[in-house]
């Protein structure tokens, strides 16, 4: 069958604003939005800009806006979406575009920094073996290690776009990751920095963050456990 998708385009050297371009092509239902921004490279302009790799819901850098809600394109089948209409494509909003559907994420990832996304401890490494922890407490942290990074839920979040110095879902859920391992020593220093009106208290649990995420995590819940356990903890 036949499909139309309106793109955002924009080119800073040459175009004042963006602005959208129809394609329409043939598509297959078993189709993802991955491959029909392939096919309107590849076959109707080559100059289209974005970002993939493993095209496989892996990597998280194909992370785009269709029909209005953030989601994966590589992850979104043709079959699930309403063909009869014009789909719409746009770039993750408010990250800056650099080109058409690729966005400036300098912003995401050093706020990502700021929670000290890794293993701290100071103890030395046990002679033989590893450090260890039981299931009971690997399993606290496995959702929120499923967290590809695609910055879907942080692009989302009305608290975001409102306040440009809040830290977002994704920092906090990495935030949750360290804080809840116990294997790490930095559990206070991370909710000292959470511990603000731009962090863990400026999530409103709105749960737009849920709706979007590719890996269906409970962000809006890992996030209230870092309120809990930022007003319980021992000062």
């Amino acid at each position: 069958m036949q499909a139309t998708f309106r793109v955002l385009r924009y080119n800073p050297e040459k175009d004042n604003k963006p602005h959208f371009e129809d394609y329409t092509l043939d598509v297959h239902p078993t189709m993802t939005v991955l491959d029909v921004l392939h096919q309107i490279k590849w076959n109707y302009d080559g100059t289209l800009s974005f970002r993939r790799s493993c095209a496989h819901g892996i990597c998280g850098s194909d992370g785009i806006k269709i029909n209005g809600k953030n989601a994966l394109a590589c992850s979104i089948l043709l079959k699930v979406i309403n063909l009869k209409k014009v789909v719409t494509i746009e770039p993750l909003p408010h990250f800056p575009i650099i080109k058409d559907l690729i966005v400036d994420m300098t912003d995401f990832y050093q706020k990502l920094e700021t929670v000290k996304p890794y293993l701290i401890v100071n103890n030395p490494a046990p002679v033989e073996g590893e450090r260890r922890q039981s299931n009971e407490d690997a399993e606290k942290l496995f959702e929120s290690a499923k967290c590809i990074l695609c910055a879907c839920c942080t692009t989302s979040c009305p608290s975001t776009w409102s306040d440009e110095n809040y830290l977002g879902p994704a920092a906090l859920l990495k935030a949750y990751r360290f804080v809840f391992d116990t294997r790490d020593e930095a559990s206070d220093e991370r909710l000292d920095i959470i511990d603000t009106p731009d962090g863990a208290w400026r999530c409103h649990t709105i749960f737009n963050c849920n709706a979007c995420c590719p890996k269906e995590i409970n962000i809006t819940w890992h996030i209230s456990q870092l309120k809990k356990a930022v007003s319980t903890r021992e000062l």
